[in-house]
């Protein structure tokens, strides 16, 4: 079994396994550098049809990597041997669109009607900024990506609607440019920022209380840039409220087989 990417670094697949056995329960920011990470919502397959479609009509906070046959764990476009049930650190179990437990696994919730969706996570395109040497504040804190829901509403599909959730990144201005530039080569992990500076202006009252992940510093001369982010899902789930749902926890991620750099565009 190869557990080592190049250079010696840790595969997704390596990573998956040290979840599953319990040794990593940690936010997956960092783990396997290189390889693609995903979140994840979990629908009955009811309902699976319409999230398909929004997924299709709301591609920056949605960008959908594969999705699972209905009652099948496993998805084989990300991984070999990958356990959608056990390979994520941490689960959100909701009902009703109220969030009712955090698990470390879906054993003793998962259903034969269930089909697992995985969308395309900014901790991909974080290594593309890292490596054009901008610095990541909530790195640099140690910390987990700030998140706020906007007034941004996404486009409805079926019973699915609410407002986008954005992660939000400090940078001078120079660097803001730069960020903008860096990222829209990576359309499928949700590609270019939405919205640079005054948080107000996208429904966001105080951005030193974020509704998912932690709070970082914003310098006097830096700008609060703000991506799509895929945890959107969390804040259309609490609006349409279905019966039965599943989510990662916010900075808990899938880690895929997929590489980073297969995800860059010209």
């Amino acid at each position: 079994m190869t557990t080592l990417g190049g250079a010696g670094r840790e595969t997704g697949h390596a990573a998956r396994l040290k979840i599953r056995g319990g040794a990593h329960r940690l936010p997956t920011a960092g783990l396997a550098p290189g390889y693609v990470q995903g979140n994840l919502a979990v629908l009955p397959a009811s309902l699976a049809a319409d999230f398909h479609r929004f997924c299709h009509q709301n591609p920056k906070p949605c960008p959908l990597l594969a999705a699972s046959e209905p009652g099948d764990p496993r998805l084989p476009t990300l991984g070999a041997d990958l356990d959608i049930r056990t390979d994520v650190p941490r689960y959100r179990v909701w009902r009703h669109g109220e969030l009712v437990e955090e698990v470390d696994d879906l054993k003793k919730v998962w259903r034969d009607d269930l089909v697992a969706f995985v969308l395309g996570c900014s901790f991909s395109f974080e290594e593309a900024l890292i490596e054009n040497g901008l610095e990541l504040r909530h790195i640099s804190c140690g910390s987990n990506v700030p998140m706020y829901r906007t007034s941004i509403q996404t486009a409805p599909a079926g019973p699915f609607h609410g407002p986008m959730v954005v992660s939000m990144r400090p940078f001078k201005p120079a660097d803001a440019i730069r960020a903008v530039q860096v990222t829209s080569r990576f359309p499928s992990v949700h590609g270019a920022p939405v919205h640079l500076g005054k948080p107000e202006m996208i429904g966001i009252e105080d951005i030193a209380k974020p509704d998912y992940g932690d709070a970082v510093p914003v310098r006097d001369d830096e700008l609060p840039v703000f991506w799509a982010c895929g945890v959107t899902p969390q804040s259309v789930i609490a609006t349409v409220k279905p019966e039965f749902s599943i989510t990662h926890a916010p900075g808990y991620m899938l880690v895929t087989d997929l590489l980073n750099a297969r995800l860059a565009v010209l």
